[in-house]
């Protein structure tokens, strides 16, 4: 009898081992860290459960900040015990995340770069009755403004709730270190200015190709601003992106904007001004390498010929044959309506 007792009470004493390992590794409110790579999995599920569960409850918070020399003391406290549970459990897991540079909310652009940071930052927690106490600090001055800069936008989370969350926020920088929006003109030169963002989403790609439909009209003696937009496209591919991308444009120019392409001495003629306002930037166009075709049935049906057209458009025989053979030809469909 001493052996199956004995087996027995072996059996009971690693199920305890075990257990006690297991709970060893977990943290408030007993559930483990479950992590994936790069911060993803259960552990991040969990995060966003508990992020989710203090803005629909921020109303209950209450938050104190003070800015320090080298960051920040946070006060973070509600009188509803299980808010201020949530609290503690929330900031224990943030904190574990700085510490294993597990980071979370990456799309926000301060999260990011805090992230990006985190072998530089420490962070002390004491729990308090009624949440958690936080310094948290760095010796890199440039940490310090990220830390100061996150907190108050904590503090925003506490605030505003859902609205605050569904932002971006910029990262802290001087006076000396913002940088104004600086346009350029790498292609066509007087027209669609861009601004460069080598590193944003979806980047031009090479051997793409449009089909810009315009039937969009405009004031007579101005430049139709959606012509202005096509020169846009092109400085696009030729220089916004990371690196240039080839591409091949061509314009249908058809309903309210046919008579855009005519030539000088006819525009001036029905519109009665001194020349076509849009002429120099379509001529600028075509350098570029745009092809312009013009519908024949509107052109015609709002009574001009195409001897009037300007002689770097082709005149076609309909929007709709160009349209289609076109997107036939694996042109993507850019409409420009009114």
């Amino acid at each position: 009898m001493k052996t199956p007792l004995l087996r027995n009470g072996m059996l009971v004493i690693l199920i305890c081992v075990l257990a006690g390992s297991a709970l060893a590794q977990r943290g408030p409110g007993g559930r483990g860290p479950g992590r994936g790579k790069g911060g993803h999995g259960q552990g991040h599920d969990r995060d966003h459960v508990d992020f989710r569960y203090l803005l629909t409850n921020h109303q209950k918070i209450k938050r104190n900040v003070r800015e320090l020399p080298n960051g920040v003391q946070t006060l973070t406290e509600s009188d509803d015990p299980q808010v201020a549970a949530k609290i503690r459990e929330h900031v224990y897991w943030m904190k574990e995340r700085i510490e294993k540079k597990q980071p979370i909310r990456m799309r926000d652009p301060l999260f990011a770069e805090l992230f990006k940071h985190a072998a530089e930052i420490k962070m002390v927690t004491e729990n308090t009755r009624n949440g958690v106490r936080v310094v948290e600090t760095s010796e890199d001055p440039y940490v310090v403004k990220l830390i100061q800069e996150h907190a108050k936008t904590v503090s925003q989370f506490v605030k505003r709730g859902f609205p605050e969350a569904m932002k971006n926020h910029p990262v802290p920088t001087t006076q000396k270190e913002a940088k104004k929006t600086e346009y350029i003109h790498p292609n066509i030169q007087q027209y669609g200015k861009v601004v460069q963002l080598p590193d944003a989403a979806q980047q031009p790609r090479a051997e793409s190709k449009l089909c810009v439909d315009l039937t969009r009209g405009g004031a007579a003696d101005q430049l139709n601003p959606s012509i202005e937009k096509i020169a846009r496209y092109v400085n696009i591919y030729e220089g916004a992106g990371k690196s240039t991308a080839s591409v091949q444009i061509a314009v249908v120019l058809h309903g309210d904007a046919t008579l855009c392409a005519l030539n000088d001495d006819a525009y001036a003629k029905r519109f009665k001004t001194e020349n076509n306002p849009n002429l120099d930037c379509l001529h600028e166009l075509h350098e570029a390498g745009v092809s312009i075709y013009v519908c024949g049935q509107s052109l015609i049906g709002k009574g001009s010929q195409p001897e009037d057209v300007v002689v770097f458009a082709d005149v076609a025989v309909s929007a709709l044959t160009s349209l289609v053979n076109l997107q036939a030809d694996g042109y993507a469909y850019i409409p420009l309506l009114k």
